[in-house]
Parts: structure tokens; C-alpha cells; sequence
């Protein structure tokens, strides 16, 4: 049987960033997927502000400038070729974003960037990934999957996942010397520690058995690249109709469309032209004809369901194994990211035996509740695109009276772009304890996020004398230090995880910060650092 530390299952977003971030800190971590090859299925076509970050602290923003300006040069071209542009729509997506990255949607209501408010401080500090947020879920995996090539990942293709055994959440039940032992098309493989990021349909989540709690789907939709004959009579952007709504644009031959329908009777059959194109011409009333499809066309629904708990002894759930929900807005692909990023350094710090007490408990706890608020606010978007008169009407109200007023407007991009998420890390938080850093510049050029590039915490040290840098020089293998001395003295010192949260803070004040600024980074060190004891480094560090 073949040991590695972490075995992860699937090879999406998910698992891929997972994996490159054990290796990062030096765990042996192996990835088996299903698939032979990358789903070419049409998934996603953005990430949010957050998931944007998440990528600028491990060096990967660059890979994903390269991917935006490749999508909006297509944009463009598909802008050019249209007749009319409808409310602006397109105008955004041909503009760099010099500053706060507005684009997505509530419900089909396209955020606009002259609603909202640049210069509002939770939004302008958040800037620096303006020109990384356009890349499609493909082009993601492709991106992250280099990550995981340059950190000696190993990924396996074509290896199916068939049972499970020796998880060790029942100690009376036999658990495996060898840690958890999975079954695969390939023989049997073990592991201290296995992650199920194999999708909403995970074969392990429920093999364990465990409950995936939720509502029931009411809508049926679709999404494709297409050929068409003619398609001169779809409207482009967001448009509802009585049967439902559909999406034209915004590269060419990008169409998504949806109604409110009883599911197929084979959910898992591949979506044909012919059903596509029936879909089609139901929803928009157009009798459009698609001559082929560029890759392969998706089926989804609006199912909102939530695993019952994410963790099953040395079992752990991420992804869409945890949670699933509608695929509007594009938040299941940012939510697993934020799982991936929240897990893997909790998880490494586990397998290396430095963890401290309840360390890997607050993956539970602190992304559960994000999934939770995620599926509400997916099922609040399904509500607003019925058709009936009367959901056209709040439909109206919203769009109208709600998101013109640039408060407003402001606090829905703000929550959509995943900036708002708060962790209770400490007893006493003063903010912005317990949220993302997002951008910090340094006095001495650079950013924080330029030093989070190996996965370690980040201390900001801008104290004159370097006296918290001082404080943290037994854990300098898990911890970089940054000392920049600040003239301003507003300016706090910082220590952030290696998922970009902010876990202490202290502004320079002669009178206070001696006592009270170090027992609090005392305390912070010791509930998500740990002991002293050096571990080891991960390679090249």
C-alpha cells in the first residue's frame, strides 16, 4: 500500500489549492481524481475579490492578470460585434479595473461601478487584485495545477475512489496502524489523514454517512460555449422572461440559461445539442439554432445543501463535499478556495505534530458558518428569478429603488466580493482583528502579501524598536517578520495567518502598547502558532 501524509480526492480548485498548500509546508501530499483528464465542463467564469487575494499571497496574481487580459481582449471583440449595448453592461467588462473590482451580479442585476463608493475604506482596501478577478474555473485548475507541478504534487488521473475504511472516528471500530485506508481503481492507498474534495455527489461523504442537510432543487439550468446559426435575436447581458432567465454573453457564444422545472429524469447524462438547444428556445423565445458546442455543455441546479459536519475522525470535508448550492454569483468556487486556504496550513501544523490544542476543530467552525450564509444568499437570488408578476414586481423594487442608492450598492459588492467575513480569533478582538488584511503596503515598498508567498504567518512589525519582531524570533520558521517602522503612527503592527486573517493588531501608543500589545501577541501565538519548538521548514525556506 502507498503512504503519504494527506491524501486528497479530486482535482478541482479545491483539492489542487489544498495540495500546494501542504506541500508548502513541507507535508507529503498526494491527489487523485477521478477524471482522466481536466473537466472541460464550462463552470465559473470569475473568482471573487477574496479568492483573488487568496492567490496574490501565494504569488500566483501575475498567472491571473495574464488570464483577465486574454478574457477581456475576447470581450472586446465580442462587444464590437454586437449592434446595441444594454445598460453598460459590456462597457465594464472592456474597462481595466484601476481600483475596486466591481463585477458580478445579484439575481442577474449587474453590479454598477458608478454606484458605488471608491473611496469607502472597506472596499479601498481591497484594491490590488482589480486586474486578477476575471479567470474562468478552467483556466483556474489550469493555473493552480502549475502550482502544484512546481511544489512536486503528485496528481493521479484516472483513479477512482471506491471505499474508505479506518477513519478512526470510532476507536472501537478497527482503525487501520497505518492511518485511513482507501480503496481505489488502483489498489489500496493510505494515509494519516484523507480530504474529500470530490464534488457535491462526493462518494466518500457518503459512504461515512454523513447528513447533508438542505432544500430541495426547484430550478433547471444550463450553461454552454455554442455555435449559432443566427443569434442575432438574444439579448445581451441578464434577461428574464415568464419561463425563466438567460445570460448572453460576455465572450462569444457564452450562454446560461435556467428555469423553474422538475429535474431530468438522468441527471447525469451528457447534455445534448438538441436539449440545449430545446432549453434554449423555450426560455429566451427565440427560435435561435445552435449548430455546436465548444466543449461540453453543463446541467445544474439550484440544490442548497450543507454537510451535517465537515469533519469524520481523520476524514475532513472541503469544497462542494461540504456544501453545494446554485451557481450563481460564482460563490461555490470561491467558497472552496476559502475552505482550501483555511484547512491547509491548520492541517499541516496537525500532520507535523505542532498544532495547538483545537487548532483543526476551527476549520469547522469557522467556515461552516460562511458556507451557511452562502446558501441563504444563493437561495435569496433563485427566489427573485420566478417569473410570476409578482416576483417581476420585487424583482423591480430591488434592482430599482434598492441597488441605485450607492450605500447600498456598496454593501451587496462588498458581501459578494467575500471581504465582509469575520472569525472570532481572539477574546478581545479590536478590528480589524478576526478579518482578511487585503491590501497592506509596507513604508518599505512592497506589500504583506509579497511575504506570504511560502505560506507562513506574516508579522508587519512598525514599531520603532522592533519590539515585536523580538517576540516572535523563536517561531521565525513559521513566522516572517517584517520589520517597517512607520511615521504614522495610526498605522498598526500586524500578524496575520497563512489565510491572510488578521489575528492581532497593535497601534503604536508610548503609554499602552509595552504591556497590553505583547500579552495579546503572547496570547494570539500561542492559540494559532503553537509551541516554541522549531518544526521543520518546508523546502526552500
Amino acid at each position: 500500500m502507498r503512504h503519504t501524509d494527506v491524501l486528497v480526492v479530486g482535482a478541482g480548485p479545491t483539492g489542487l489549492f489544498l495540495a500546494a498548500e501542504l506541500a508548502l509546508s513541507g507535508v507529503g501530499v498526494r491527489v487523485v481524481e477521478r477524471l482522466e483528464e481536466p473537466d472541460p465542463t464550462i463552470k465559473a467564469g470569475s473568482v471573487n475579490v477574496a479568492s483573488a487575494e487568496i492567490l496574490d499571497r501565494r504569488g500566483l496574481l501575475p498567472a491571473a492578470e495574464s488570464v483577465q487580459r486574454r478574457l477581456l481582449a475576447s470581450a472586446g471583440t465580442f462587444a464590437r460585434e454586437g449592434a446595441e449595448r444594454e445598460d453598460g453592461q459590456l462597457d465594464g467588462l472592456e474597462r481595466a479595473y484601476r481600483r475596486f473590482p466591481v463585477v458580478g451580479h445579484f439575481a442577474g442585476m449587474l453590479f454598477r461601478d458608478d454606484l458605488v463608493d471608491q473611496g469607502d475604506p472597506a472596499l479601498a482596501a481591497h484594491t490590488a487584485v482589480a486586474n486578477g478577478v476575471l479567470v474562468p474555473q478552467r483556466d483556474l485548475e489550469a493555473l493552480l495545477a502549475e502550482h502544484c507541478a512546481r511544489l512536486g504534487v503528485e496528481i493521479r488521473r484516472g483513479v477512482e475512489v471506491r471505499g474508505v475504511r479506518g477513519t478512526g472516528a470510532d476507536p472501537a471500530g478497527g482503525a487501520d496502524d497505518a492511518g485511513v485506508v482507501v480503496e481505489t481503481s488502483e489498489g489500496d492507498m493510505t494515509a494519516a489523514w484523507l480530504v474529500a474534495a470530490d464534488g457535491g455527489r462526493s462518494v466518500i461523504r457518503k459512504q461515512l454517512g454523513v447528513a447533508f442537510d438542505g432544500t430541495d432543487p426547484q430550478m433547471v439550468g444550463y450553461q454552454a460555449i455554442a455555435d449559432f446559426e443566427d443569434a442575432s435575436g438574444l439579448k445581451r447581458g441578464w434577461t428574464w422572461t415568464p419561463r425563466g432567465v438567460y445570460s448572453y454573453g460576455p465572450v462569444p457564444g457564452r450562454i446560461l440559461v435556467a428555469r423553474f422545472a422538475p429535474q431530468p429524469a438522468d441527471r447525469n447524462a451528457p447534455v445534448t445539442l438538441e436539449e440545449l438547444q430545446r432549453v434554449v428556445r423555450e426560455v429566451t423565445g427565440t427560435d435561435v439554432t445552435l449548430t455546436g458546442l465548444r466543449g461540453r455543455a453543463t446541467r445544474w441546479s439550484d440544490n442548497a445543501r450543507q454537510a451535517r459536519t465537515y469533519r469524520h475522525g481523520r476524514v475532513l470535508l472541503a469544497g462542494d463535499a461540504a456544501h453545494v448550492h446554485s451557481p450563481f454569483s460564482g460563490q461555490g468556487l470561491n467558497l472552496g478556495l476559502g475552505d482550501a486556504v483555511n484547512l491547509g496550513w491548520k492541517l499541516a501544523a496537525t500532520v507535523q505534530g505542532r498544532a495547538p490544542d483545537g487548532l483543526l476543530d476551527t476549520y469547522e467552525s469557522e467556515r461552516r458558518p460562511v458556507a451557511a450564509w452562502v446558501l441563504n444568499w444563493t437561495r435569496a437570488q433563485v427566489a427573485l428569478l420566478r417569473g410570476d408578476e409578482q416576483t417581476a414586481q420585487l424583482r423591480s423594487l430591488v434592482r430599482d429603488e434598492l441597488l441605485t442608492v450607492p450605500g447600498a450598492m456598496n454593501r451587496v459588492v462588498a458581501l459578494s466580493s467575500g471581504i465582509m467575513q469575520r472569525y472570532d480569533v481572539a477574546e478581545e478582538p479590536v478590528p480589524p482583528v478576526g478579518s482578511v488584511a487585503g491590501d497592506v503596503e509596507l513604508a518599505s515598498g512592497g506589500r504583506l502579501a509579497d511575504h506570504a508567498h511560502d505560506g507562513r504567518f506574516v508579522l508587519v512589525d512598525r514599531s520603532p524598536d522592533g519590539r515585536f519582531g523580538a517576540v516572535v524570533r523563536p517561531w521565525e520558521d513559521r513566522i516572517a517578520c517584517v520589520s517597517d517602522p512607520a511615521a504614522d503612527a495610526s498605522l498598526p503592527s500586524l500578524l496575520v495567518r497563512p489565510d491572510g486573517v488578521v489575528v492581532w493588531v497593535a497601534t503604536e501608543d508610548a503609554a499602552t502598547v509595552d504591556a497590553d500589545a505583547r500579552t495579546r501577541l503572547d496570547a494570539a501565538l500561542r492559540r494559532w502558532v503553537g509551541a516554541r519548538e522549531a518544526c521543520p521548514s518546508a523546502p526552500g525556506r
